[in-house]
């Protein structure tokens, strides 16, 4: 599955626009980790389990979205982008976006 964040893909012809397409995935926090960034924050850094829990919670967001997408019979998801939403105490929400359509290369 080719992903871009562009509107086009150099080289191909977009033959189909399948339709849009989102992964989406919510996540708690650890325990652990919100007490360390709270003692982190008092101090300053990188807040580790944190930026640990994103790019799990990204990948698993953009991973449903292929899954979606080829659900649907598409080749490529265009115009993808990520949106997250912070829910407090909670957790975090991630839902990777896009187009899905139907490609061919060209040449």
């Amino acid at each position: 599955m080719l992903i871009s964040t562009m509107n086009d893909l150099p080289g191909y012809e977009i033959t189909e626009v399948v339709g849009e397409v989102f992964g989406l995935t919510v996540r708690s926090r650890h325990l652990g980790s919100q007490i360390g960034a709270g003692l982190k924050s008092m101090f300053g850094g990188e807040l580790k389990g944190m930026t640990k829990m994103l790019e799990e919670t990204r990948f698993e967001s953009q991973n449903r979205l292929v899954e979606e997408a080829e659900k649907l019979g598409a080749d490529a998801i265009l115009a993808m982008r990520f949106d997250a939403n912070d829910l407090g105490d909670l957790g975090q929400e991630m839902c990777a976006y896009g187009t899905a359509v139907k490609i061919r290369k060209l040449g």
